[in-house]
């Protein structure tokens, strides 16, 4: 991985077992990191092998231990060996110092969502996702029209993206029947609908077609957005089924999360639509991996057994 120059940086350090980390301290020096494989452009969730240098002090090891979200930013944080928790690049006022917790760390940094841009079918036309607002409605794969119940918007800094945070891009006519009319592009956990299953686009990549998004055509930050309405459901984006939101991560990464909360007070579980879900492109039974043209990798017996 190249190595990231970020400044400022705030400590968070456990003082008890309540596990909360207070806020004690935070300066402007500048940080590098970096776990010093050269084609290797993402920082996972848990990964180690990390060195973080504060010059002109010594490296340390660190662990990265997922990002935060504040005021419409994405932040990295790192843990060294003496539990010493560090956020970096951001500088928050005194009077937001609080728990890491408080700060909403997530370590799942975004959830099912579709890029700027993408078409939302609707009774009167299709609208672009960004443009869509609570209360109106979207058409669902029946043709029956269901409302939206909040539209999530998140912030993503494309040089902490992880394996959950990639973008796919399907292109047009790769899920058959002419679908989708036009690229569209989602997030990797994002469920596709497909002879009555939904599945992961990750899942799908190397099909005819489909595939990640290089990191090199990604700007350095992007918003990518959520739907959610009353149940799991299946609408249209340009012209292809794809779920709704389904609340597998907490919705405490988007940006407006606050905006939930003032509208409903709290989360709330959603009601799954009854159909499989296949997250794994080894899964994929063999009639989609011969309509979209994908290689499924065999299952190695001797380590599943």
């Amino acid at each position: 991985m190249a190595d990231y120059v970020l400044s400022p940086i705030v400590q968070y350090t456990n003082y008890g077992s309540d596990g909360n980390f207070n806020a004690n301290s935070t300066w402007n020096d500048t940080v590098t990191v970096s776990d010093g494989a050269i084609d290797d452009n993402q920082f996972t969730d848990g990964e180690g092998g990390i060195q973080m240098v504060f010059s002109p002090n010594p490296a340390q090891g660190v662990i990265y231990q997922g990002q935060i979200e504040y005021m419409g930013e994405s932040y990295p944080i790192f843990e060294n060996f003496t539990g010493a928790v560090f956020v970096l690049g951001v500088h928050l006022p005194e009077a937001t110092y609080g728990t890491v917790a408080d700060l909403g760390s997530d370590t799942s940094p975004f959830t099912l969502c579709f890029a700027e841009g993408t078409r939302i079918a609707t009774p009167t036309g299709e609208s672009a996702v960004e443009a869509l607002a609570i209360g109106d409605a979207v058409l669902n794969a029946a043709g029956n029209p269901v409302s939206v119940r909040w539209i999530g918007r998140q912030t993503v800094q494309s040089r902490f993206a992880g394996p959950k945070t990639a973008m796919v891009r399907i292109c047009a006519g790769a899920l058959g029947g002419n679908l989708p009319y036009s690229d569209l592009t989602v997030t990797a956990d994002h469920g596709m609908i497909l002879d009555g299953l939904v599945i992961n686009a990750s899942a799908l990549v190397d099909g005819d077609g489909i595939d990640f998004v290089p990191l090199a055509e990604m700007p350095d930050s992007f918003t990518v957005y959520h739907i959610e309405t009353e149940s799991h459901d299946v609408i249209l984006a340009n012209g292809a089924p794809s779920e709704t939101f389904i609340d597998y991560r907490g919705r405490r990464a988007f940006d407006n999360f606050d905006e939930y909360l003032d509208l409903y007070g709290a989360e709330r579980i959603i009601p799954e639509m009854h159909r499989p879900r296949i997250s794994s492109a080894r899964l994929l039974p063999q009639s989609i991996c011969d309509k979209l043209k994908i290689s499924a990798p065999l299952l190695d017996l001797a380590k599943s057994a």
